[in-house]
């Protein structure tokens, strides 16, 4: 299977697919594809990146993510015993180049910007939630009529960005196993030292090549999404580890000293890592 760009199977002309992924793990892949992606999460917990950034799922999110938005699950394997989540897919011109530009859905233009950087809805959820319980057993009408049910609930819905840049171009096969590497190497290892050489051979490219298409690509240096990933994955243990002291967690994501742990949290969080565990 290609990393990128990702073909979502479907039957000749159908416009709508209703999808259920029920899986030990998401598929980790960097991948993009043409379809606007609605999912719930119903079980796994772990990261998704999205375009720049990195973010945390759980179960009963409701995420938005626009097309050709490159992206990846990170399922949290040692706290997730198996993932499922239902997932609807469609385009734009799914229904006809002038569906969605009609003046009765003309309020949907707002959603098609916001999907661009994709979101997580904040709230509604718990109607949405029953519209995607009722997909299953409804019919290819049926599950357009919901679709717009969906979409009605998410505009009037309190959302949450989950990427504020998104490289505009399709990423090519090889740029996609490229940028898959990248991701993987320090998703995996960011408790420890990565040097810059280490990633650029991942890469297969010399140090200051691999700077320059790092930065274009999601407008930010490595290292710099690096330290989102280590702050994410501290979030983490300082939810599920009440017990393990801050300078522990510092240590545990690969931080130096806990100055700059606690410098770079609230750079990031807007709040203290001590001030973070006492407000969950």
């Amino acid at each position: 299977m290609k990393i990128l760009p990702f073909k979502i199977p479907k039957p000749e002309k159908e416009a709508l697919v209703y999808q259920e992924d029920h899986e030990i793990v998401f598929y980790d892949q960097l991948h993009q594809h043409e379809e606007i992606q609605i999912s719930l999460i119903l079980e796994s917990t772990g990261s998704l990146i999205v375009g720049d950034s990195i973010n945390e799922y759980h179960p009963y999110d409701i995420l938005v993510i626009g097309e050709n938005v490159p992206h990846v699950f990170k399922t949290d394997a040692l706290n997730s015993e198996k993932s499922v989540m239902y997932t609807l897919f469609f385009t734009k011109t799914s229904f006809g180049s002038e569906f969605f530009n009609i003046p009765d859905l003309n309020t949907l233009s707002h959603f098609f910007d916001e999907a661009v950087y994709g979101m997580k809805i904040m709230s509604n959820k718990q109607q949405i939630i029953t519209h995607f319980q009722h997909l299953k057993l409804q019919n290819k009408i049926e599950r357009i009529a919901t679709l717009l049910q969906i979409l009605n609930l998410i505009i009037d819905a309190q959302k949450l960005p989950l990427s504020s840049f998104v490289y505009q171009k399709k990423y090519t096969e090889d740029e996609g196993k490229r940028m898959n590497a990248v991701f993987e190497h320090a998703m995996n290892h960011f408790n420890e030292t990565i040097s810059l050489d280490t990633v650029a051979g991942k890469a297969s490219m010399s140090k200051n090549a691999f700077c320059r298409y790092f930065k274009k690509r999601t407008n930010k240096t490595f290292f710099q999404f690096l330290i989102e990933i280590r702050i994410e994955n501290a979030c983490k243990l300082l939810y599920r580890n009440p017990d393990l002291s801050i300078s522990i967690i510092s240590e545990m994501c690969g931080f130096q000293n806990i100055a700059n742990f606690n410098r770079k949290f609230k750079e990031l969080k807007k709040v203290t890592p001590s001030q973070y565990r006492s407000q969950i």
